[in-house]
């Protein structure tokens, strides 16, 4: 079970947790690579560990020094993460999926996040002027001794930054005590023992994956397989290979393990997936656990409290289209602009505040995010249940004003979502003369195409179109509906609606529902 030590975050050192797991579990692996037979075990973590720090201090960095991590390989950056916090510093995430921009343009991105050297496994940009650490060219060895940066729990952490592509990219500091704690969190709520193995597709570079792989199978003293990305062919195959025990998904993956592939089998010793990110419709969450008989834990979180606000049980009631009750936080829903709660049922602002919740943004024009109790306003609208469970309907940002009536999208596309054949959808606002905004519909299907024939793709959406009806009157149902080639998302399988009228996204067939 999770370290007991660790209730008391503040009073350890994140290095003496690093060591005490190389002491009780020794040998035993902590990572594992999917595609390779390589395996890091806790004792070669704490003595790389004390490696990193050697180099860390010979570059000068020291205790709550901001080191960037734009690393490719799964297991390398499962190390550097875990080296780095051990040695007190702060460690960014980069995505490394992209393309590493001119000099100047990352040594911007440094400036803003305040990073004093980069750990990469790839060619620095020519005249750059921030302290390039290449894995390649001196990856350091195991030592058997501490080095001379060890820090305190309450130094370092994570550093993490929005993507901007609504405005000014948001910049947080995530403490290693908020992280273990949060992590301690995840692995009580899971019952991760030891002898428990997940498996992690997600990328490193978000904070689903370092809370909730990393640091809590790490935590738990647990093992944990890392891949690169989802591989859909012979993913069952590989669980059972693995002896995996529970998977770190998102619902994009889980529609795609909804129908097997000819022969295979669902290996009986995966006792859970969790699903995050984005929300996971009742209808595929049913089928799923149907089809595999594995468990789905439906969670909700943010970068804000370190990953984790709410997940349904593991034994227990779990509610079909909730995320279930918070999870070590305070979470309560508000009315605007009273700031008063609202009653059950009804929806309102969802506001959460406790030891894994931020209390500012790095940087000024967030400030109205806080009140001053602080309580942090996540931009997400829900409502709770009798039972205190939470059900989310929608984005502050993302309501639709039709002539003076709310209409929450998500409503409209937990409907679509459970027409057979649909795989995605997304519900927005556009512009109207008459109303000032009226809803439409983009879905992806599975197995379409651009070349797939448009009969086959009418059976779905008139299908659609019935559901519609039966759901909602007119006023609310959508305008229109696209069925799109794909629908835009980022790494993690969230949908990206800001970016559905874009000329990128590309549409197969547009219909009138009114």
């Amino acid at each position: 079970m999770p370290l007991e030590s660790f209730r008391r975050a503040g009073e350890e050192s994140f290095l003496e947790l690093v060591s005490e797991r190389a002491e009780t579990r020794d040998g035993a692996p902590w990572l594992l690579s999917a595609r390779t037979e390589q395996r890091v075990s806790f004792r070669e973590v704490r003595n790389r560990s004390f490696a990193w720090q050697e180099v860390f201090s010979s570059e000068g960095l020291v205790s709550g020094d901001r080191v960037g991590l734009l690393v490719s390989d799964p297991m390398a950056f499962g190390v550097c993460f875990v080296s780095a916090l051990a040695s007190g510093l702060w460690v960014a995430p980069l995505d490394p999926t992209t393309e590493i921009p001119n000099a100047r343009t990352l040594d911007e991105r440094v400036a803003r996040l305040g990073l004093h050297a980069i750990v990469s496994d790839r060619d620095a940009p020519s005249s750059l002027d921030t302290k390039w650490l290449d894995l390649r060219e001196s990856p350091p060895r195991e030592s058997a001794s501490p080095g001379a940066v060890a820090s305190p729990l309450t130094s370092g952490g994570v550093i993490l930054a929005t993507s901007g592509t609504t405005g000014t990219p948001k910049i947080m500091a995530l403490p290693i005590a908020q992280l273990v704690y949060t992590a301690n969190l995840v692995a009580r709520h899971n019952e991760l023992t030891s002898s428990d193995r997940g498996f992690n597709p997600l990328p490193l570079w978000h904070v689903n994956a370092e809370v909730v792989a990393l640091l809590a199978t790490f935590v738990a003293g647990s093992s944990l397989v890392l891949d690169d990305r989802f591989h859909r062919t012979g993913f069952w195959s590989l669980m059972d290979r693995l002896e995996v025990t529970w998977i770190n998904a998102v619902p994009a993956i889980i529609s795609r393990l909804v129908s097997r592939h000819g022969d295979e089998a669902v290996p009986a010793r995966v006792r859970f997936i969790r699903s995050a990110s984005a929300p996971l419709s009742g209808p595929l969450l049913e089928t799923f656990e149907t089809n595999t008989n594995i468990v789905v834990i439906e969670s909700y979180g943010m970068t804000e409290a370190a990953s984790q606000i709410c997940a349904n049980p593991l034994r227990g009631p779990r509610k079909m289209g909730s995320v279930g009750p918070a999870i070590g936080v305070q979470l309560r829903v508000v009315a605007s602009p009273s700031d008063s709660l609202v009653d059950a049922q009804h929806p309102g602002h969802v506001e959460i505040r406790g030891r894994s919740v931020i209390q500012r943004y790095e940087g000024v024009g967030y400030e109205d995010r806080f009140d001053a109790e602080g309580w942090l306003r996540t931009g997400d609208l829900g409502y709770l249940d009798a039972d205190d469970y939470l059900f989310l309907v929608g984005r502050s940002d993302d309501v639709i004003n039709r002539g003076g009536e709310k209409i929450f999208p998500r409503e409209i596309e937990d409907v679509i979502l459970g027409v057979p054949g649909v795989v995605g959808a997304a519900v927005i606002g556009v512009p109207d003369e008459v109303f000032s905004q009226v809803p439409v519909a983009f879905v992806q299907l599975e197995n379409v195409t651009a070349s797939t024939s448009l009969e086959e793709i009418h059976r779905v959406t008139t299908k659609i179109r019935e559901e519609l009806v039966n759901a909602f009157v007119r006023t609310r149902r959508p305008a229109a509906l696209s069925v799109v080639v794909q629908l835009p998302a980022n790494a993690t399988g969230k949908i990206q609606k800001g970016e559905l009228l874009s000329d990128a996204v590309a549409v197969i067939v547009h219909e009138s529902l009114q």
